[in-house]
């Protein structure tokens, strides 16, 4: 099983891009499931969660053509057209879907196309619960006959579905999605309240809306979707990564580095860039929050700030660990309390382990900033939690080696090539 080894204690300076962004790329792919024409998507990351959602996709009769990089010195993502021309199979099966939740996202478009489907319960993160009610209680209301049995979502619409008011009780970024996307096959007008805004629900709805879909409401809770009778492919560029240009911003921070990273959206970053600025790091947008650059940069230790996890536009809990690694190194007491999953504190026993002063009390950390961090052997839990301890691992002192990485290589792709690039003494250790 792969390793990374990190020597801590160097500045990072240099260039980074940003490439597209996985949580987006990820629903857009599953689109290709309700048109016969072809999607051809680009900007789209290389990493193991798109591996694993192709291999799937092809499953169900989804013909691939990869086109490699679309320009800008490789570093623009891949060009990847889908066609659905028939749908060969209406089953995600487990040994498929256990790999990552977000194959879930198969189930509304295949119902709304085949008027069927059968999908395995998901699995993904071991970070809390994350059940999939709210997906079936959605398309439930828009008329689909749901049965839960040996592990498999059961799923029918003989007639067809039909338009229907859902209000989500919370905010949930898959089943906005998942209903977003059967809705614009259904007959009449589907409203979606409390929808999620985060913008890879914006990005999906914006490619649906390419295809031909009529959506009202993008980028607030309240989505109208007025069903059509069939969808046409489209060419369309998936968003940058929000995460993994906040990544990136905390790597210069806590390494007291200087990073400019380039092909970003800077619109999509004002909680991260806020909270960093709090902290004291510079946050420069050369062409202001419309810029597609930023150059993040920290002379020293940084100031202890609170969080408080939000749905969008608030503070992302994909940001959360990579945030409390850089209050561990703070001046002063941070207080980061996670409200959208309840498990999602499992770095912080590894954090300890390099010399972190954590307390835990339900969903709340209480983090006293130590002058340095200790190299260690660490082991990642899950794919935000594996990024943290390699940011631990470039502020500390001595070497740290980051165990069962395959979590990273779902998200970040070249993550050691870029840190690299920049001056980072890290190395990935196959085994």
């Amino acid at each position: 099983m792969d390793r990374i080894r990190i020597r801590g204690g160097r500045p990072l300076k240099g260039t980074i891009p940003i490439g597209g962004a996985k949580n987006a790329a990820l629903p857009l792919m599953t689109a290709s499931l309700l048109t016969e024409g072809t999607l051809t998507l680009s900007n789209l990351p290389h990493l193991a969660d798109i591996a694993t959602l192709l291999h799937l996709l092809q499953r169900h009769g989804v013909t691939v053509s990869m086109n490699g990089a679309d320009g800008n010195e490789g570093h623009a993502g891949r060009v990847l057209s889908l066609t659905a021309g028939e749908i060969a199979s209406t089953e995600a099966p487990y040994d498929v879907v256990r790999k990552m939740r977000a194959s879930v996202l198969v189930l509304g478009p295949l119902l709304a196309r085949c008027g069927r489907a059968r999908v395995s319960l998901p699995g993904g993160c071991a970070i809390g619960p994350r059940p999939v009610d709210l997906h079936l209680k959605g398309l439930a209301a828009l008329g689909a006959e749901i049965d839960l049995r040996d592990g498999y979502i059961h799923a029918a619409a003989p007639r067809g579905l039909a338009g229907a008011t859902v209000r989500f009780p919370t905010v949930s970024v898959g089943a906005t999605e998942n209903l977003l996307m059967a809705a614009t096959l259904a007959r009449g007008e589907t409203v979606l309240e409390n929808a999620a805004r985060e913008p890879e629900v914006s990005d999906l709805a914006r490619c649906l809306v390419a295809m031909g879909a009529e959506i009202e409401g993008i980028g607030t809770d309240r989505l109208r979707v007025r069903g059509v009778r069939a969808l046409r492919g489209t060419d369309y560029r998936v968003l940058p990564d929000r995460i993994e240009t906040g990544t990136y911003a905390v790597a210069a921070a806590i390494t007291g580095g200087d990073l400019v990273l380039t092909g970003i959206d800077g619109t999509l970053m004002g909680a991260v860039f806020e909270a960093l600025a709090e902290a004291g790091v510079t946050v420069e947008q050369p062409g202001g929050e419309e810029g597609e650059a930023v150059r993040v940069a920290a002379g020293g230790r940084v100031r202890g700030v609170d969080l408080v996890t939000r749905p969008f536009p608030g503070f992302p809990t994909d940001m959360q660990a990579q945030m409390m690694a850089l209050m561990a190194t703070a001046e002063g007491t941070s207080t980061i309390v996670e409200t959208i999953f309840e498990n999602r504190l499992m770095h912080v026993p590894e954090l300890l382990r390099m010399g972190a002063d954590i307390t835990v009390r339900g969903g709340t950390a209480i983090v006293r900033g130590v002058p340095a961090l200790k190299g260690a052997p660490v082991m990642a839990t899950d794919l935000r939690a594996s990024v943290s301890l390699v940011l631990a691992g470039l502020a500390a002192e001595g070497d740290t080696e980051v165990s069962r990485v395959y979590h990273l290589d779902r998200g970040y792709e070249r993550l050691e090539e870029k840190l690299a690039a920049c001056g980072a003494d890290i190395e990935r250790i196959e085994g």
